[in-house]
C-alpha cells in the first residue's frame, strides 16, 4: 500500500498576469493524481533572484500530501507548467510564465541531474522561505533545517504579501 507524505511545491510567475498564473497553478495542483492540496500561502511579490533585468515575481509555495514518489512529481510538475503556458526558458534565473519547483517530499533526498531533493535553493532564497513559514514554520528541511530558522536568516530583499490563494483542494 502507498502511503502518503507531505509534498512543497514553490510557485513563481512574473509574465503574462502573475498573479492569475499563480492561482491557476495552485488549482491546476489539486488535480495532479494521488495528491491532494492541503494548504497554500499568501502570494508575495518579489523582486527577481539573479542578473537578469525583468518585471517583480509573485511567489507562493503549496503544501501537498501526494503518494507519487520523487520523479514522477518531477515529470507531472514539468507536465503541469507545460499546461500552464510554460515556455522554453532560455536564461537561467530569467523571466518566466510558470515555474513549479518541487522544495520538499517527505525525508526524501535526491541527487540526480534532473532532481535534488530537497531543493538546494531553500535556505538561500526568501521567495521560498516566507511562503512556506506562512503554511510550515515547523518544517525540516532535511539536511538544512527548521524553515522558521532558515526564513530568519535570509535577508528580506522586499518581499510583500499581495493576495491569498485558495486553501484546500481534493484528490485527483
Amino acid at each position: 500500500m502507498l502511503r502518503w507524505r507531505p509534498a512543497y511545491v514553490g510557485i513563481g510567475s512574473n509574465l503574462d498576469d502573475p498573479p492569475a498564473r499563480v492561482r491557476a497553478a495552485i488549482v491546476a495542483l489539486s488535480g495532479l493524481p494521488s495528491t491532494r492540496l492541503v494548504v497554500s500561502s499568501p502570494i508575495y511579490e518579489s523582486v527577481p533572484f539573479g542578473p537578469v533585468a525583468q518585471p517583480a515575481f509573485h511567489n507562493a509555495v503549496a503544501g501537498l500530501l501526494t503518494q507519487l514518489d520523487p520523479r514522477r512529481m518531477l515529470v507531472e510538475l514539468q507536465t503541469l507548467q507545460l499546461q500552464l503556458g510554460r515556455s522554453e526558458v532560455s536564461v537561467r534565473w530569467g523571466p518566466r510564465e510558470i515555474d513549479l519547483d518541487l522544495l520538499v517530499l517527505g525525508d526524501e533526498r535526491v541527487d540526480a541531474p534532473e532532481l535534488t531533493l530537497p531543493h538546494p535553493g531553500i535556505p538561500e532564497r526568501d521567495f521560498v522561505l516566507y511562503p512556506l513559514r506562512d503554511i510550515a514554520p515547523e518544517l525540516v528541511v532535511p539536511g538544512a533545517g527548521r524553515v522558521r530558522d532558515l526564513a530568519s536568516r535570509v535577508t528580506d530583499r522586499g518581499m510583500r504579501p499581495r493576495g491569498v490563494l485558495p486553501q484546500r483542494g481534493s484528490e485527483g
